[in-house]
């Protein structure tokens, strides 16, 4: 059974928050350019060291939710039932993912994304790291005898999957097209 978080950590948390959805709504008001770290912590009523203590960037504040995301792929892998296949459980998280993110209220933060180099540069990082998370998951799984190259590469498809899928028109169909590619591949590499 996990401990509630004390006083000190909702404190933390509630700061934390308060600082992306400052942030957030600052970019979204002014524009990603014009908001600078000062800005927001002026905004947040705290202290630019506390902001950085929170957030490493700038950009690190529009993708608040990033750790979160990551555990969540990577869990996928670890918290699974024994014996239930990777490949649609993964499924099923990336499809709570892209609806997450194509929902009405995010389209203006992917627009913000979309349209600041810097931010589709952070959010590349973010990706490559969030495979690396999801491909050293699949590795250490000893019920998964694929090549450490067939699950960095399966990792990377999930990943990528996520982001094509954001961008179609109906993406919930994007994400069953592209694991049925993803399903073979894995299926490919097993008897391989």
């Amino acid at each position: 059974m996990t401990e509630p978080p004390g006083r000190r950590e909702r404190k933390k948390a509630a700061t934390r928050q308060k600082i992306a959805d400052t942030a957030l709504r600052l970019f979204l008001e002014r524009g990603y350019d014009a908001v600078g770290i000062r800005d927001v912590a002026a905004e947040a009523d705290v202290a630019v060291t506390t902001l950085f203590s929170h957030f490493a960037s700038k950009e690190a504040l529009v993708f608040e939710q990033d750790a979160d995301f990551e555990q969540r792929l990577t869990q996928v892998v670890t918290g699974r039932a024994p014996h239930e296949p990777l490949i649609p459980a993964l499924r099923r998280e990336v499809q709570a993912l892209v609806r997450h993110c194509t929902a009405e209220e995010a389209a203006p933060i992917w627009r913000m994304i979309d349209g600041s180099p810097a931010l589709r540069k952070y959010e590349e990082s973010m990706r490559l790291r969030h495979a690396e998370s999801l491909a050293t998951a699949i590795a250490a799984d000893p019920g998964l005898p694929q090549t450490a190259t067939a699950g960095r590469t399966i990792a990377r498809f999930v990943i990528d999957a996520y982001s094509l899928a954001r961008e179609e028109a109906e993406p919930e169909a994007a994400v069953d097209e592209i694991f049925r590619m993803i399903e073979a591949a894995w299926e490919a590499a097993r008897l391989s």
